[in-house]
């Protein structure tokens, strides 16, 4: 071969080397997206995420009016429970750290629990006793606030009369002791039943619960006297209503004379249930006063002859007269000898009475 063919020959093999390798990009590239193709088939792309709501000084405002909050020993605060244990409460304050209230700040009642009396989600007032309790926390006292807002609210039912529910956690010789908004109260023996309660049933009354009315709330001497007598009269006169609404009159039944009045004497029927026997209604004859015919502890008959206004009205009279109704027609006595013809008037002139 000779040089001139030498020179022809090569160009040709260098442009087919370098179609070849032009080639071979193109190639590459189509493998690798079949390749990236075949990879990434199977992928699902994963759903977008809601973006967060932007956040705006509203969202800081509570915490902002917290940072430039000042809290001094003494200041009332008033909180949400959001925990509660045997021994402490934690109060949300909308502050910068909790309140804390322990056991013995929180009453002076020695039966009171935590636990049982106070649930999260509860508002509670309570006075700063130190605005750190060496962990953080503001030390809270209910008691203390207790003494600044209990008695507002002890005056406040003193003048509404609202029944209120009370524990006897105590007993003394003249009555029972209850606390009532952390205060302590005294219900007298005379206050605690219809009738006097004897020294030697007090004790009886420890850990019952009953419904009362302050009838004293004094914050200078720290007096509170509650009493239960009021709402117990009530119930009585109530129930004492229903059943007299159910007596009939006419009724005959018997009794003890229990008082004597110049108007006449107030009968016990039994039941709960008493009368008024009027001075015209104890005998036939005329009297000047009941005591002439009638004594305390007396058993008598009596009919009831009216019921009107949950008051019974009774008479012995009412029976005198019946009693001598029937004598007389107990008398009569018709003659079995005479013929059925016998005149009416006849037979009226023969009849013994």
């Amino acid at each position: 071969m000779d040089e001139k063919e030498i020179l022809t020959t090569q160009p040709a093999a260098s442009e087919a080397v370098a179609e070849e390798a032009a080639a071979q990009p193109e190639q590459a590239q189509a493998g690798n997206e079949t390749a990236a193709s075949e990879h990434t088939a199977p992928v699902q792309q994963a759903p977008a995420q809601p973006e967060a709501p932007a956040e705006t000084m509203a969202d800081y405002e509570r915490e902002l009016e917290a940072s430039f909050r000042k809290i001094n020993e003494g200041d009332i605060l008033t909180g949400t429970v959001i925990g509660v244990s045997e021994t402490e409460i934690t109060l949300d304050l909308g502050y910068y750290t909790d309140g804390l209230i322990r056991l013995e700040d929180a009453s002076d009642d020695p039966t009171f629990s935590l636990k049982d009396s106070i649930k999260p989600g509860e508002k509670l007032s309570a006075t700063v006793i130190r605005t750190d309790d060496g962990r953080g926390h503001i030390l809270l006292s209910m008691k203390a606030a207790a003494d600044v807002l209990a008695w507002d609210r002890l005056k406040e039912l003193k003048d509404t009369q609202d029944n209120v529910t009370v524990k006897i956690s105590g007993v003394t010789r003249g009555g029972a002791v209850a606390y009532l908004e952390g205060i302590r109260g005294f219900i007298p023996a005379s206050k605690l039943a219809l009738d006097y309660v004897e020294e030697d049933d007090l004790p009886n009354w420890l850990n019952k619960s009953l419904d009362v009315r302050v009838i004293t709330a004094e914050e200078d001497g720290k007096r509170l006297v509650m009493s239960a007598k009021e709402i117990l009269r009530e119930k009585e006169a109530e129930e004492r209503k229903t059943r007299i609404s159910n007596v009939e009159p006419g009724l005959v039944t018997e009794g003890t004379v229990e008082t004597i009045k110049p108007y006449g004497a107030f009968v016990n029927l039994g039941n709960g249930l008493s009368g008024l026997l009027h001075i015209s209604q104890i005998s036939q004859q005329r009297i000047k006063h009941p005591s002439a015919v009638l004594k305390e502890g007396q058993t008598v008959k009596v009919k009831i002859i009216d019921n009107k206004e949950g008051k019974l009205s009774l008479s012995m009279k009412a029976l005198e007269d019946v009693a001598a109704q029937a004598v007389e027609e107990e008398t009569f006595d018709l003659p079995q000898s005479e013929a059925p013809t016998t005149s009416l008037g006849s037979l009226f002139a023969k009849l013994k009475l």
